[in-house]
């Protein structure tokens, strides 16, 4: 059972074939026509829609640490609230490529906006699995 950044790194670097992770950050919003019980649950940190702001993938190496991710993505000037992460195996001994991954990592971030988030690992800042509900 993953339930945390450090338990997501453990489980792909004991894989046979090398990763490659997929990031998609979200961002909480509510739409312009939300009820004042939809605002009320928003406020308390319930419900809204998770809209895809920044995506990256990575290797298990170049992001070792949650934090330093968390740095990283504070640069690009998008605040979030949530991150999915998916993993791609690589094959013959090497991690998928950047290139390999856009096709995936376009896929994931259009199934997120989407709603269709059950294939990925939803983390909070603190790199803490979260219950979507």
């Amino acid at each position: 059972m993953i339930s945390s950044y450090s338990d997501l790194l453990k489980a792909a670097n004991a894989e046979s074939e090398l990763q490659r992770l997929l990031f998609v950050f979200c961002r909480a919003e509510l739409p312009d026509d939300a009820s004042a019980a939809e605002k009320a649950a928003f406020a308390k940190g319930e419900g809204g829609a998770l809209t895809p702001v920044v995506c990256v993938d990575k290797t298990p190496d170049e992001v070792s640490d949650f934090q330093a991710l968390v740095e990283e993505s504070r640069q690009t000037g998008q605040a979030w609230d949530v991150v999915f992460v998916a993993a791609m195996s690589g094959r013959g001994g090497m991690a998928p490529s950047s290139d390999e991954a856009q096709q995936p990592l376009t896929m994931m971030v259009e199934s997120v906006r989407l709603g269709h988030v059950g294939n990925y690992l939803p983390l909070d800042r603190e790199g803490q699995a979260v219950a979507l509900g």
